[in-house]
């Protein structure tokens, strides 16, 4: 099991991102990702590192995303089952180097689009994230002019390979976004 730890992972992730919207998704996809973890009785902190980092080439190679990963982590506290778990996020989509088969990279892929529709939502919300019901969260998911650039149909197979109902994965996100909204709502 590797041992990259959240910390690490915000170290590393600093030194390839400038732009405060990525910090934010990470920090999304990360609270997420932990909430799943719990979910399967995995390392939590150890899926919130994963998440965090997920999206490390990004700002330098939106073009080539997941393409850059194993040079970017070469000389990191990142071995290959990290970078395979990062890259695999990508498949079908930019990077078809790592197909998703374990649950850390299932879940990655099935909350990476989706955290962008809760983080929406919970902005649009008085209450933010405080309240918040899957119910009324699977309305605006079903509205695609809401945060419309989020792949509807990416997510759905995600959650779907993840062998999760939609409703459980969202209330991960929910429960996530809750739980560590003083890193998310800066």
């Amino acid at each position: 099991m590797s041992k990259l730890t959240l910390e690490a992972a915000k170290e590393i992730l600093a030194k390839h991102t400038t732009e405060e919207h990525l910090f934010t998704h990470a920090n999304c996809v990360s609270a997420a990702m932990g909430a799943l973890a719990v979910k399967f009785g995995e390392d939590k902190e150890y899926w919130e590192a994963i998440g965090y980092l997920h999206d490390v080439d990004y700002e330098k190679f939106p073009e080539e995303h997941c393409q850059h990963v194993r040079e970017l982590l070469a000389d990191e506290a990142a071995d290959t089952e990290d970078m395979d778990n990062i890259i695999a996020h990508a498949y079908g989509v930019c990077c078809d180097e790592v197909e998703p088969t374990t649950n850390i990279q299932k879940a990655l892929f099935a909350v990476d689009e989706l955290t962008g529709i809760v983080h929406a939502y919970s902005l649009m919300r008085p209450e933010g994230i405080d309240g918040m019901e899957v119910k009324s969260l699977k309305k605006k998911f079903k509205d695609k002019r809401f945060a419309a650039k989020c792949n509807r149909e990416l997510i759905k197979s995600g959650v779907e390979k993840l062998g999760l109902d939609m409703n459980d994965v969202m209330q991960c996100c929910i429960d996530g976004f809750t739980e560590h909204k003083a890193d998310i709502y800066k």
